[in-house]
């Protein structure tokens, strides 16, 4: 037995005659060394002479090489074969791995939106389903208890809900549902302001920031608002008009309102828009109408009146300000008892300068018995006792009473800033809590803040400089970094002293140092006041921006040396002493 030109016989294909190939099942390639027959070479032996003995080896050996040559061509063609196939299973291997990506991506993501934006548009379509007569109020209850109970797996199966018909939907979530105790709680907003639809005071960025943290601890956090004419629609997600009326008593009728839903960072926001009174909110301004009370009290009577069609059962409603302080006295005088009565009324105030003072026989617009609320201890003005106090109401019907402030302790708030309420506040002294402004720092910290050119934060301040640039390119101030820039805030409802602003102005061009004022207002004698100085002064380094424009918000707070905050009870002058 000899190899053939070095090639080991375990590489050889099967036999090739003369060849011969013997398969043993205890040899793991399944091939035998290759062996010439013996009897075969003695009959050869014989038959030849020996002149011919030496032809025949030649020839045997020419024959064994073309024959290893074919070998060789056969197991280079399976070589190539091989690593053809590994090459295309490489490429379907990736294929299915971009595939699999994909689809992992629009899993998680919901073709772009997160599980908490499913869960949030699943619900609005539940209210959808109640208010068109699909499904009981009861087992919308039931529904939403569900939702709120199996938010990952919900998110999960019910990825694509807008392209889904009610019927459909409906089935598939009667059929993933069942019974379990809910862990969270169901907290509704009746606001009228929110961040970014209605970015234009305290409210608007705490509402918002408030529904976000509390969703990401797991409970459902929903808001209602009106439908002004100015909304910042742009960030709603799967905005849809409820195809079906819902209707609301006010002024002795009942009234139509269109229903508008949609999905706000992760937050399930309706919008209430009324019919018959249509003018109430196709303005221009959100407040400083002589109506304000007749506006804001229709939809708080719509929202309550929407909250109960749907079967909602919630267990806080959140109410702000005097504007929607009026939900207090309207849930426990007519509400309580129609599904809510494991309801409860948590008012927040984030100022006491605006508390709704109005005529008493007004409240019989939106349902309320003057008479039985015009009285010392509930809604009666405690200065002028002919009028009655919306904020006073609120304080007497709710729950709880959360007053915002981050710098003053609740006696020095009830006993100086309470304008004339502080009889009242001490009566339900129990019932108040202080809170302190709080931000999301998603939204105000600099070194996530997407709103900035360049982020940066204590350890490294360069992305600060940047800001600084940006900022005084936007508005065309001198780029000179060695110049001091000090910024100003004025938010809305802010008590501002005009002349002090002159001063501050006129001082800051003595010093050679940058003054950018910003404000939001509705109030045309700030605005007329803030433009003159602007025209007055006529300096490069001063520059009055009147703007509702969070973008330019953030780059003022990042880009400014100095931050002069006007009034620590103003909560937008808070935010530098929690971002930097």
């Amino acid at each position: 037995m000899m190899p053939i030109l070095g090639i080991s016989s375990r590489f050889l294909p099967k036999p090739i005659s003369p060849l011969s190939c013997f398969r043993n099942n205890g040899d793991p390639n399944g091939l035998h060394e290759q062996r010439l027959e013996g009897n075969k070479n003695e009959d050869m032996s014989k038959s030849f002479s020996d002149g011919d003995e030496q032809n025949v080896k030649h020839g045997n050996i020419w024959q064994l090489f073309r024959e290893a040559q074919q070998n060789i061509l056969y197991l280079n063609n399976q070589r190539l074969s091989a690593i053809e196939e590994l090459h295309k299973s490489k490429k379907e291997k990736q294929s299915l791995l971009d595939k699999i990506k994909k689809l992992e991506g629009e899993k998680q993501g919901g073709a772009g939106k997160n599980r908490l934006s499913i869960c949030s548009e699943l619900l609005l379509r539940i209210d959808s389903m109640v208010l068109g007569s699909v499904i009981s109020p009861a087992e919308a209850s039931e529904l939403r208890s569900f939702v709120l109970n199996h938010k990952v797996s919900v998110a999960d199966v019910f990825n694509v809900v807008s392209h889904k018909r009610d019927s459909e939907l409906l089935g598939e979530l009667r059929h993933f549902s069942d019974e379990s105790k809910r862990n969270g709680f169901h907290i509704i907003h009746i606001c009228t302001e929110m961040t970014p639809l209605v970015p234009r005071g305290s409210v608007a960025s705490y509402v918002t920031g408030i529904s976000r943290a509390l969703q990401r601890k797991g409970h459902l956090v929903e808001v209602i608002l009106p439908k002004y004419a100015c909304l910042d629609l742009e960030e709603v997600q799967g905005l849809r008009e409820v195809n079906v009326e819902a209707y609301s008593y006010f002024n002795g009728q009942i009234h139509g309102n269109k229903i508008w839903t949609g999905v706000v960072y992760d937050i399930g926001v309706t919008l209430i828009e009324p019919q018959h009174y249509s003018s109430f909110f196709s303005r221009e301004m959100i407040y400083g109408y002589p109506d304000d009370f007749e506006r804001f009290s229709y939809f708080c009577r719509a929202s309550l009146d929407y909250i109960v069609k749907c079967g909602k059962q919630p267990d806080i409603l959140h109410l702000h300000n005097w504007e929607t302080a009026i939900v207090g006295p309207l849930f426990w005088d007519i509400f309580v008892n129609k599904g809510l009565g494991g309801t409860r009324i948590l008012l927040t105030c984030h100022g006491f300068n605006s508390q709704g003072i109005e005529q008493p026989d007004k409240l019989a617009l939106c349902g309320l018995d003057p008479s039985s609320l015009h009285r010392p201890d509930r809604l009666q003005d405690n200065t002028n006792t002919q009028l009655v106090n919306i904020l006073k109401g609120g304080v007497v019907y709710s729950n709880r009473v959360v007053i915002m402030s981050s710098f003053h302790p609740k006696h020095a708030i009830v006993r100086n800033l309470s304008h004339e309420l502080e009889p009242t506040l001490n009566v339900h002294w129990d019932k108040l809590v202080i809170a302190p402004y709080g931000f999301d720092k998603s939204t105000w910290d600099p070194s996530t803040d997407y709103f900035l050119p360049k982020k940066f934060n204590a350890e490294n301040m360069s992305g600060k400089a940047v800001c600084k640039v940006a900022l005084l390119q936007r508005l065309g101030l001198s780029e000179h970094s060695s110049i001091t820039v000090v910024g100003c805030n004025i938010s809305e409802g802010a008590n501002v002293d005009e002349k002090k602003i002159k001063d501050i102005a006129l001082n800051a061009k003595q010093q050679d140092v940058q003054f950018i004022c910003m404000w939001t207002s509705e109030r045309p004698v700030l605005n007329q006041a803030l433009d003159s100085l602007q025209k007055e002064l006529k300096d490069d380094n001063i520059k009055f921006v009147r703007a509702n424009d969070e973008a330019l918000l953030h780059l003022l707070f990042a880009g400014s040396d100095i931050i002069l905050c006007l009034s620590f009870l103003d909560p937008t002058d808070e935010i530098p002493f929690f971002i930097n």
